[in-house]
């Protein structure tokens, strides 16, 4: 196998540890959510920065993502702050706001109010979009393989 040959085979597995990766960071978060909104504790907390970040931009589009800094005091008097992005773009500083935490680990806390339904179609949306493009990827190896199997019988 030469380098241009590995190279079909190598730059489609870097997509599919990319997806794998993806998808199991939004699981992840989407469970964080969830548990925290069943079985956490709520806290109010105050909103100290609301700022946007930008990606994209030249020839392709733009993407802007609300972020809001939030404050508050867990039961065990410990204050805590986080960083929440695709948050409520009525929320400004000096608001208050419920959060939701678990007691183990309030770094990890939502202002997202409970909507179970709601980030159960966006977890959806988002883990079949990962597996549509992973089966791309494992399709194009497979294509690549088959050509290059076929490509051997005729090399000089």
């Amino acid at each position: 196998m030469d380098l241009l040959q590995a190279l079909f085979y190598i730059l489609p597995g870097f997509f599919v540890v990319v997806g794998v990766l993806g998808m199991v960071r939004t699981l992840k978060r989407s469970s964080q959510i969830s548990r925290a909104w069943r079985h956490g504790r709520t806290a109010e907390a105050r909103c100290l920065r609301s700022y946007t970040t930008t990606s994209g931009g030249g020839d392709t589009s733009v993407t802007t993502t609300l972020h809001h800094v939030f404050e508050f005091t867990t039961a065990d008097g410990r204050t805590v702050r986080i960083d929440e992005s695709n948050g409520r773009s009525t929320v400004v500083e000096g608001d208050f706001v419920t959060v939701y935490y678990l007691p183990e680990n309030p770094e990890e806390a939502t202002a997202q109010p409970p909507a179970p339904g709601k980030l159960a179609a966006g977890t959806g949306c988002t883990v079949a979009f990962f597996a549509v493009f992973i089966g791309f990827a494992l399709t194009f190896m497979g294509v690549v393989h088959f050509f290059f199997s076929v490509a051997e019988g005729f090399a000089p």
